[in-house]
């Protein structure tokens, strides 16, 4: 059974920046295509970001010039730097990996991540 923990939210200054990590265990993490997602409270989980095996990467417009996604194949880890982050950045991050099919693992704990001053 794959393992996918989150880490590295916190709370934050509006503006202030953080990096999110993913780190997975199994053998297959180089040939998948990750997301994070996010949920914030009374909402819907929503996607903010995917990246592909080849590394084509995609951020919701929301996030977009502020967040980036990236990936160390060789730590079997997966990244997501949030800049000049705002207030309704707010929420529980979750990574997962996706197939044609839908997400592949039942959500994990998530990472808290709180913007306020």
């Amino acid at each position: 059974q794959v393992q996918l923990v989150e880490s590295g939210g916190g709370l934050v200054q509006p503006g202030g920046s953080l990096r999110l990590s993913c780190a997975a265990s199994g053998s297959s993490f180089s040939i998948a295509t990750m997301v994070w997602y996010r949920q914030a409270p009374g909402k819907q989980r929503e996607l903010v970001a995917t990246i592909t095996s080849d590394r084509t990467t995609y951020v919701t417009d929301s996030v977009k010039g502020r967040f980036t996604i990236s990936r160390d194949n060789a730590k079997k880890t997966m990244y997501l730097q949030m800049n000049s982050l705002k207030p309704e950045d707010t929420a529980v991050y979750y990574c997962n990996e996706v197939t044609r099919f839908g997400v592949r693992y039942s959500w994990g704990q998530g990472t808290q991540v709180t913007v306020s001053s």
